[in-house]
Parts: structure tokens; C-alpha cells; sequence
């Protein structure tokens, strides 16, 4: 049975299509955009059809931009010879907000899962390695620690490699906070392995 009007509802169901809204924070905010000035609705609703028309891939890196190369590609002030290899923009994001990293990225839209039938020609992989014949000193993988990213890295190392640059894996560990007896086996291994000295 229905308790709102087709409008409402119909509202509801777009909104929980969205990634982590369930259907309760659909309701919240369904209600919340109805109760909402009409010239903000607008405004929202502008934005989003602007985002959608005009982001897309950097041609450099393949992050999201609305220019043709993303701010980051575009900044003389960074290291243009040290690139970072990511899965996703979200990646990218977070480590830029640490502010410590002064090399350009390299997006690869996803991780080899031969699982889920994507391959090395599903991602970015192509693009990365045309980047290469430029004047790169240093690739740096910052794939995820779970079995696709580990996949993907050591199929990116195997084919860096060769060529004489330098490919370097991001360290990953026990996390700040956390009990030892609770870390599984490869956490451990990975953290004693890229242990530094004090």
C-alpha cells in the first residue's frame, strides 16, 4: 500500500538508487528537497544536469574534470615524472586531502577481477603505459590491499618493469588503533614487511 502521493513515492524510489541510501535516508531526503525553497531545488537540480554535461575523463590522467585536463595534470608545480596508479577518482581524492603527495595520478576506472571478467583491456591500463614513454623516473601503485587491487599491482609491476622505471608499492599495515590479535595474517605479514627503521 502506498501512504504518499505518486509524486513522492516515485521521488523516494530515484533517490534509493543512489549508492548507500536505503530507503528511510530516501525518505528523509525526498521530504527534505519537497519542503525546499523552489529556486534551491532548481539550483540542485541544475547542477546535476551541468555535472552530467560537462564532467568528464582528464585526458591525461582519466580522473573527472570539467576541463580537458584536471587541475593536478595542469599544475606546473607538481612532479610530473612520479606517478601514482589509483582504481577510482575517490583514491585520487584521498590522497590529495593528506596534501603530502607532489607527483600527478593515474586513474584506472577499476582492478583486474578475472571473477567478474575484467581484464586489463576493461581498465586503464593502455593509457598508463603510453604515459610511459614520456619522461616518467617512477610509477607508485596505490591499489587497494584486497585481492583485485593485489592482482592488479603485480600485473602493472610485471609490465613496468621492463622498461627500466622504478615501480614502487604503497606500504599498507596494522591501521592506527588497532589490536594486533584481531589483524589477519597478511595485514601482519605486509606490516612487518614495510617496517622502517626508528
Amino acid at each position: 500500500m502506498d501512504y504518499y502521493s505518486n509524486q513522492i513515492t516515485r521521488l523516494i524510489e530515484e533517490l534509493s538508487k543512489l549508492p548507500g541510501i536505503g530507503a528511510k535516508s530516501a525518505q528523509r531526503l525526498a521530504f527534505h528537497i519537497i519542503n525546499m525553497p523552489k529556486e534551491q531545488v532548481e539550483r540542485l537540480s541544475n547542477t546535476m544536469i551541468n555535472a552530467k554535461e560537462q564532467v568528464r575523463y582528464c585526458k591525461e590522467c582519466f580522473t573527472l574534470t570539467d576541463q580537458e585536463l584536471c587541475p593536478i595534470c595542469s599544475s606546473q608545480k607538481r612532479d610530473h615524472q612520479t606517478i601514482m596508479v589509483v582504481e577510482n577518482p575517490r583514491d585520487l581524492a584521498a590522497y590529495e586531502k593528506t596534501g603530502k603527495y607532489e607527483g600527478v595520478y593515474h586513474v584506472l576506472h577499476g582492478a583486474i577481477s578475472p571473477m567478474l571478467g575484467i581484464g586489463p583491456g576493461e581498465i586503464k591500463l593502455k593509457e598508463l603505459m603510453q604515459r610511459l614513454q614520456g619522461d616518467v623516473k617512477e610509477v607508485i601503485i596505490a591499489t587497494n590491499s584486497s585481492l583485485e587491487g593485489e592482482t592488479t599491482a603485480m600485473y602493472i609491476s610485471k609490465l613496468i618493469k621492463p622498461i627500466g622505471i622504478t615501480v614502487s608499492r604503497i606500504a599498507s599495515g596494522v591501521p592506527v588503533g588497532g589490536d594486533l590479535e584481531y589483524i589477519d595474517e597478511v595485514t601482519l605479514l605486509r606490516a612487518l614487511e614495510g617496517r622502517v627503521q626508528l
